[in-house]
């Protein structure tokens, strides 16, 4: 049975040249292409795609908050990301809005036919410099608990405090990790929360206590 695959890239020269990539494939159809994050929701919607491949920096909506409206209201689709990036602010956040896989761009032809066949199967599929990095963050993982605190900070709410250490406002640190303003709100709800605080200095002072953040990271 033939895969069906929608673009979601902003550039259509390589829309172009990832199509024609994938239809030397015979099992697989590009039935749609989107060129940006709005229309590849609103085509996600309207042509029930088996596979999503998705860039990260597209105009309106952006491929992290696409992939998670899709992921969300269509779990049954499958997204695979493809970026030249590999910026943690990136991986991590596409990773954890429901993508199956992140593919950078210097992959071939051959390879990315392959990702969207392991995705489509309900594996995953990842570039080995993404998986390097998730085998570092999985490592890094228990360094935010101490003792006294019944719950440790996620990855994603360490990566907000940094952010916050670093004097960002929540604008700025929401295009930074590529998430809404909302979305940081709610985490320094839940860092002030977990450690028993009230400010962003308090969070700050107390991380760097913990020594899950240096002074020289506060004053960057």
């Amino acid at each position: 049975m033939s895969i069906s695959i929608l673009l979601a890239e902003d550039h259509q020269i390589v829309r172009e040249g990832t199509r024609q990539l994938l239809e030397q494939s015979v099992d697989m159809h590009v039935i749609g292409e989107a060129a940006d994050g709005l229309q590849a929701v609103e085509l996600a919607a309207h042509l029930q795609p088996d596979v999503i491949v998705m860039d990260v920096r597209l105009p309106h909506l952006n491929g992290i908050e696409a992939t998670r409206t899709i992921t969300t209201r269509f779990p049954q689709i499958k997204v695979l990301i493809l970026s030249a990036y590999d910026n943690d602010s990136y991986v991590f956040p596409l990773l954890e809005a429901g993508a199956s896989g992140y593919l950078l761009k210097t992959a071939s032809g051959a390879e990315l036919a392959e990702a969207i066949r392991l995705v489509h199967a309900g594996q995953t599929a990842l570039s080995p410099r993404i998986s390097a990095k998730l085998v570092g963050r999985l490592g890094r993982r228990q360094t935010y608990r101490a003792e006294g605190l019944s719950e440790g900070l996620t990855e994603r709410e360490m990566d907000v405090l940094r952010a916050a250490a670093r004097g960002r406002a929540n604008k700025a640190i929401a295009a930074e990790l590529g998430i809404s303003v909302q979305t940081v709100q709610v985490h320094l709800r839940n860092i002030f929360g977990k450690l028993g605080v009230s400010s962003r200095s308090e969070a700050v002072a107390r991380a760097i206590q913990y020594g899950w953040i240096t002074l020289e990271a506060g004053d960057e």
